[in-house]
């Protein structure tokens, strides 16, 4: 029995062993599973920190072109400057030579350099690659010099607002820079060289290179020479016009495509002025596309479109303005106070006549007005690819009332973002069909690939053919008063101006302060380019929009013809030259005679009878059919 015991308890214990080794083993390779398979990239990661030292190659921002291949934005390769601590072997000459050379505080080097409880430590950002190569020349123990990448923009304050900018660390702050970002940024590369224990480099050891890979390119719709002719323009109205602020847009108005897009004053992109953070966001708002204004004339185009459209108004009817209507109870006043008389639906809008809109108004009816301007698109967003766009404001029609709609009709109580109004003229003169805006044209990849890409986008058709057609036709005779094409010499123009009061913070009528604004189109009979100026609060004595706003407008559609070599529309007009001759002193009578007898139309500003003050001055070269102020 004894034996048999002994047997069966020597069994049992070798069982034993055995589980026992087997669950070792079963757990060792478990654990050998976990480390190399389920952990395994982690670890040589770690593994990988532990024994090298890496420095960031920053990838370049992918470049910013124009519609004709002229780069607006690019990168260029800069430096950053690292320092070792462990390696310094003479901290005092480190210090000294890094700070001079960058012009750094000493102490504040210094500090730096002998920090050893950090692996390594930024000295500065984006140095010039000859600073880089003086650095690197002199060999200092410890100093490391990392690729980086700057931004520069090719041409200074040139479309400053739409293309935006990065911060230091290469991140788009405003603009397109910002909003596309994601598209812009390409992904960093790394340097990495063995290290001891210590974080000392191990001479003679690989070094391992990972390039940098480049951020996609964007091309807009923009054209650079477009742009420079709108910007040249804006800075004189600015200058001249003593002005707060100017805003211009060139549109493409068969495909509502931004060929131009600015506001004065402006900053060079390449100097922004960053300790001044308000002047900064100021000027960084696109205000064509953020800010809301009431337009005054130019609006009439769609009082006119829309009464064309319903039918409740015919090229041959005629109107009365005898300088005012009274609406409900309401005495509205037009801007010339001694009224145009009788006149053609053709004459009120060349006279811009408020008493003819505020009819035409009244005629579609609060319903049929805003059933168009709904259509249109008022009070809603353009859907434009640049974010910060604001949708306009229309009043809630439950709450509209005849003397409501009756300013309506004529740019009075309504209110629209430039992008807004431009492109529904531009909707209205293209056949009718409206389009969605867009700047950005396409994205694509370092290796050439599409990434994004816009294309016309028609939302739908707001009036006919027909009354395109008319209203193209009523523009050109508003534009060229003296007959065909003689607005700008030779070419077939057409135009609307407009002027609009402010209100201040209150909801009241700031006095003194005004909108003046100016929408031409070529050519006019069916247009390919729009133009739109507005002058914000002119300061040099004049404010209607055809002194004011008009010329600058003929400045650059004058511009764009030539830049583009487009022969004239009629090669045998000419435009004589006159000088504005004394007119101050005079009745207002004889100052119209004298004006007419040499072919110049005018304005008045006040309600007297006599000329108290001219705009232009006496001497003045004028073109016949030009508009004056005279202030009675």
């Amino acid at each position: 029995m004894q034996s048999l015991y002994t047997l069966y308890s020597l069994k049992k214990r070798t069982l034993a062993l055995v589980v026992l080794v087997s669950f070792l083993f079963c757990a060792l390779i478990i654990r050998l599973f976990v480390v190399q398979i389920i952990n395994g990239k982690d670890l040589q990661l770690r593994a990988t920190d532990q024994w090298t030292r890496d420095l960031s190659i920053v990838a370049p921002r992918g470049d910013i072109y124009d519609t004709t291949g002229s780069r607006l934005a690019v990168s260029y390769t800069t430096y950053n400057v690292y320092v070792r601590a462990r390696e310094v072997e003479n901290a005092e000459e480190v210090s000294k030579q890094l700070s001079s050379l960058l012009g750094l505080n000493y102490l504040d080097v210094y500090q730096k350099v002998i920090k050893k409880n950090v692996s390594e430590t930024l000295i500065k950002l984006q140095i010039s690659p000859e600073l880089a190569e003086i650095i690197y020349q002199k060999q200092l123990a410890g100093v490391y010099l990392a690729e980086s990448v700057g931004r520069y923009y090719t041409y200074g304050n040139l479309l400053s607002q739409v293309l935006g900018f990065v911060s230091v660390d290469n991140v788009g702050q405003s603009g397109i820079e910002s909003q596309y970002n994601s598209y812009l940024t390409g992904v960093d590369g790394y340097s990495f060289t063995q290290s001891d224990l210590q974080g000392k480099e191990i001479g003679g050891t690989l070094r391992y290179y990972v390039p940098a890979t480049k951020g996609a390119d964007i091309t807009l719709t923009v054209d650079s020479k477009m742009q420079l002719i709108l910007e040249q323009a804006l800075e004189k109205a600015m200058i001249e016009q003593k002005s707060k602020s100017v805003t211009g847009l060139v549109m493409n108005c068969k495909t509502s495509e931004l060929l131009a897009i600015s506001s004065k004053p402006s900053f060079d992109l390449n100097e922004i002025p960053r300790d001044n953070l308000t002047q900064l966001f100021e000027q960084s708002r696109i205000k064509a596309i953020t800010d809301v204004y009431e337009p005054g004339s130019t609006f009439k185009i769609l009082t006119l479109a829309a009464a064309l459209e319903a039918g409740v108004v015919d090229e041959n009817d005629t109107f009365y303005c005898s300088g005012s209507r009274v609406v409900d109870g309401v005495k509205i006043k037009c801007w010339r106070s001694r009224g145009h008389g009788s006149q053609t639906l053709q004459e009120g809008l060349a006279n811009s006549c408020n008493c003819v809109f505020m009819e035409l108004a009244l005629r579609l009816g609060v319903d049929r007005f805003y059933e168009y301007m709904q259509k249109f698109g008022l009070g809603q967003k353009t859907g434009i690819d640049i974010l910060g766009e604001a949708s306009g404001i229309l009043m809630d029609k439950n709450l509209v009332k005849n003397v409501d709609l009756a300013r309506m009709g004529f740019g009075h109580a309504v209110a629209v973002t430039p992008i807004q109004l431009l492109n529904i003229v531009c909707g209205i003169l293209n056949n009718g069909k409206l389009s969605t805006p867009n700047i950005v044209s396409n994205v694509t990849d370092c290796l050439g690939n599409s990434l994004l890409s816009n294309t016309n986008q028609v939302k739908g058709q707001i009036v006919s053919e027909q009354t395109s057609q008319t209203i193209c036709k009523m523009l050109s005779v508003v534009t060229n008063k003296e007959g065909d094409c003689t607005f700008i010499e030779g070419y077939d123009v057409g135009g609307k101006t407009g002027t609009a009061q402010k209100y201040d913070e209150t909801g009241h009528i700031a006095q003194g302060k005004y909108i003046s604004s100016f929408i031409g189109t070529y050519p006019a009979s069916s247009p390919e380019y729009v133009v739109m100026i507005m002058v914000d609060e002119p300061g040099a004595g004049a404010y209607y929009g055809s002194v004011v706003a008009s010329p600058y407008g003929k400045e650059v559609l004058s511009g764009i013809l030539t830049y583009k070599n487009i022969p004239k529309d009629n090669e045998k007009v000419t435009i004589e030259y006159v000088e504005m001759p004394d007119v101050t002193g005079c009745s207002l009578a004889d100052a119209s005679l004298v004006l007419k007898e040499i072919g110049i139309c005018f304005e008045t500003d006040g309600g007297g009878d006599r000329v108290l003050k001219q705009l232009p001055p006496v001497g003045t070269q004028l073109a016949k059919g030009d508009t004056v102020v005279l202030l009675t």
